[in-house]
């Protein structure tokens, strides 16, 4: 839905950068967003200040004894000029903002200005004032951010990598959250989980003349409309979204996302959740995550309310998002494949957890191409509700998303399982079985319990056998005796040539 225009003033950002030196698409994203911010600072008290001239009150702009500091004042400098001015003048000023409605200040204790010429710095911040990014509407806002975004997928480092945003769509639509619920990633990266919820949220609460669904299956328009209580905007707003990470970029970027997508007071901060210093428990009614693969993390520092014995993240990361949510809280998260059928104790004892102290509903074997070009890991989606009864478990082997699955994932839109998947969830029924060709079927948890909780879908999926028509011996002796005749009158035409 992004305008061409806008398109190619983004792609001209990001040559800037590479052309300028900064050729790690994290760091790029990371300085951007500090212009950005300041960008949008003097915006934000521009629009304060009138609206307390509205009201006849008196206004204190943030730029109060620091006027040098904003936007307009420097961004026609020379660029030398520039550069010294805002690395320490500017940069230091949004670091010490306190206001509350500045969360994206709150993050930058440690933040570093890392734009190395001052010809880029120019020629980013003229793109930047070009791109009007708050006179946009909140949709174009979020996009132009999204776009920005996309080119993380380069930069898949330590786990770091940017879950593809159709595979969050479709784990937020089997999930569900709704308006009311508290929601937690608890590895939040970027923040695509609780954005997409934020959106899914808005989506139901609009008015279907009012929404668009775009072909990638982005909603817009999501003004919500039927939300009419002005507590529960509010708290969808303010208070229905919490996120975590142990990258303080990552963080960062997070709340950037978030508040260019009109979460207004996002939730989001620098936290390993799966240390001592995080003791937040049974709070949330939804968890989506995606968190990191094959880490690792001292023993020394593991939350003691972890009761597995491990110290691969994938397995704690299953035990913290028990811990989180509330009795009847659903969670849906991605995990590699490992999770489903390793052979440890603690695997073991994990998707014992999963099946016989909460209700595991279903698994989605996902093709090992989703994520790449950076990473070819085979994973699968597991949702479970907290607490509950395991009495079948819901397996669909998805073969395509939509996107060829190899290093370029071009586009495929005859080949894509979502749609279906998504249909196939909100209309199971565990009294149904599948019909041919579905790829789909239910596992009695008597079967998963005798397989020693082994829950890798080759364990369970049926196989189908086509049954084949078979001649009877006289038919086939017929052929044969005929074929026998034919080759001897061909012997005695030959020989009589001879």
């Amino acid at each position: 839905m992004l305008a061409p225009e806008l398109k190619n003033q983004i792609k001209r950002l990001w040559n800037k950068f590479w052309e300028g030196g900064i050729a790690n698409p994290l760091t790029a994203i990371e300085q951007m967003s500090y212009l950005i911010f300041m960008k949008r600072l003097e915006d934000m008290d521009l629009q304060h200040k009138k609206a307390a001239e509205r009201r006849n009150e008196k206004y204190i702009s943030i730029y109060k004894g620091q006027e040098n500091c904003r936007w307009s004042y420097w961004i026609n400098m020379p660029a030398e000029e520039m550069i010294t001015h805002v690395r320490d003048k500017v940069f230091s000023f949004i670091k010490t903002l306190k206001d509350d409605d500045h969360h994206f200040s709150q993050s930058m204790k440690d933040a570093v200005f890392m734009i190395p010429r001052p010809s880029l710095l120019q020629e980013t911040v003229k793109i930047i004032d070009e791109l009007n990014i708050t006179q946009q509407n909140q949709d174009t806002q979020g996009d132009i951010y999204e776009y920005l975004l996309s080119e993380l997928k380069s930069s898949g480092k330590n786990g770091q990598f940017r879950t593809p945003r159709h595979i969050i769509r479709m784990i937020v639509e089997l999930v569900n959250p709704v308006l009311g619920e508290r929601i937690c990633d608890p590895a939040c990266g970027t923040g695509g989980f609780l954005i997409n919820a934020y959106q899914h949220i808005l989506k139901e609460n609009t008015s279907p003349d009012v929404l668009e669904i775009d072909e990638d299956g982005v909603p817009h328009h999501l003004v919500g409309d039927k939300i009419t209580d002005k507590k529960q905007r509010a708290f969808l707003k303010e208070k229905a979204l919490h996120g975590f990470d142990f990258d303080t970029t990552m963080v960062r970027i997070a709340l950037m996302n978030a508040v260019l997508h009109g979460i207004d007071k996002p939730n989001i901060r620098y936290t390993d959740t799966l240390s001592k210093a995080y003791e937040e428990k049974e709070k949330y009614e939804i968890v989506l995550a995606n968190p990191p693969f094959k880490g690792s993390i001292d023993k020394s520092d593991i939350s003691d309310r972890l009761k597995l014995k491990t110290t691969k993240t994938e397995l704690l990361f299953m035990n913290l998002f028990v811990e989180l949510l509330i009795v009847g809280g659903k969670c849906g998260v991605i995990v590699p494949d490992g999770v489903l059928f390793g052979s440890s104790n603690a695997h073991k004892e994990a998707r014992k957890m999963l099946v016989e102290e909460n209700e595991l509903q279903g698994i989605i074997k996902m093709p090992s191409g989703v994520f790449k070009p950076y990473a070819g890991v085979s994973t699968a989606v597991v949702i479970f509700a907290k607490g509950g009864t395991t009495d079948k478990v819901w397996f669909y082997d998805m073969q395509a998303d939509g996107f060829s699955l190899d290093d370029k994932r071009t586009k495929t839109p005859d080949k894509n399982d979502i749609p279906d998947i998504i249909a196939k969830w909100n209309t199971r029924d565990k009294k149904k079985s599948p019909g041919k060709g579905e790829k789909w079927f239910w596992v009695d948890v008597k079967e998963i319990r005798e397989n020693k909780y082994d829950l890798s879908i080759s364990r369970y999926k049926p196989v189908e056998y086509e049954e084949v028509q078979y001649e009877t011996p006289k038919a086939i002796l017929e052929k044969t005796t005929a074929l026998e005749a034919e080759i001897s009158t061909a012997l005695e035409e030959i020989s009589r040539s001879l």
